[in-house]
């Protein structure tokens, strides 16, 4: 079934990642506005979801699937700087254009509202502006953390770190809290993963390898996960367990 489809029905009380979305904090007269002005666009895999540069008439929640936020230097070299996993938010009121390059690495499915529109109801809903704005805090939190990821880890906390991330956030959509067995869905190709982390293909590969020979991972299928000790896999990736980077 068409992802757009399946979820065009859901009104915002109803929606799986109402609790994390920009909409967390509204009232039910807020989320009834949003039920009004909202639409729901799907989106395949390797499908530009916007160009960097591009005039941004929308913004919009991920409700399912992954895209990656990449982009391209002069010399047409290409670096993958962030992921837009399921309840994260794209554009930003007051922003003509987009800063990245917005692709779907999955079937991806977005809850979209016109950007005008959008910015007239933050003015009239201080419960969507401060959501917004704890939003915004915690991609320039996540974003100082992946700049000491990508700078000191090592390749094998590079892989333990981007699980770990995955795990939690998957946790978070569940309302619930990292636990021994848990399964998450692993979205992007190895390729994609080498290119988000800096490593090569085949990096990659071995690291994921070595995870699964210790024991500390299994792959279930190539696209699902399963942690039997996430503590071990924590301890992997030179995290501590309130998700800070141990010293």
């Amino acid at each position: 079934m068409n992802t757009a489809k399946k979820h065009n029905h859901l009104r915002c009380g109803e929606c799986p990642i109402r609790h994390r979305a920009v909409c967390a904090h509204c009232d039910k007269a807020e989320l009834e506005q949003l039920d009004q002005i909202k639409t729901y666009r799907s989106f395949g895999p390797g499908e530009t979801i916007v160009w960097s540069g591009e005039k941004l008439t929308f913004v919009g929640s991920v409700v399912v699937g992954v895209a990656t936020l990449s982009s391209t230097l002069s010399d047409g070299r290409r670096q993958m700087v962030g992921l837009l996993l399921p309840s994260d938010f794209l554009g930003r009121p007051g922003r003509a254009t987009a800063t990245y390059d917005v692709v779907a690495a999955t079937d991806v499915t977005f809850c979209m509202f016109q950007k005008d529109e959008f910015e007239r109801m933050i003015a009239r809903s201080p419960n969507l502006g401060n959501r917004l704005l704890e939003m915004t805090l915690d991609e320039l939190d996540s974003a100082r953390e992946w700049m000491l990821l990508l700078g000191r880890k090592t390749a094998r906390e590079k892989i333990a770190s981007l699980f770990v991330i995955m795990a939690r956030r998957d946790a978070a959509l569940h309302q619930s809290a990292p636990r021994d067995g848990l399964h998450f869905s692993l979205h992007i190709t190895r390729e994609a993963m080498a290119d988000y982390l800096g490593l090569t293909i085949e990096t990659v590969s071995r690291q994921i390898s070595a995870l699964r020979r210790e024991g500390i991972i299994e792959l279930v299928d190539a696209r699902t996960v399963h942690v039997p000790n996430f503590e071990k896999l924590l301890d992997q990736s030179a995290d501590d367990a309130d998700g800070g980077i141990l010293a």
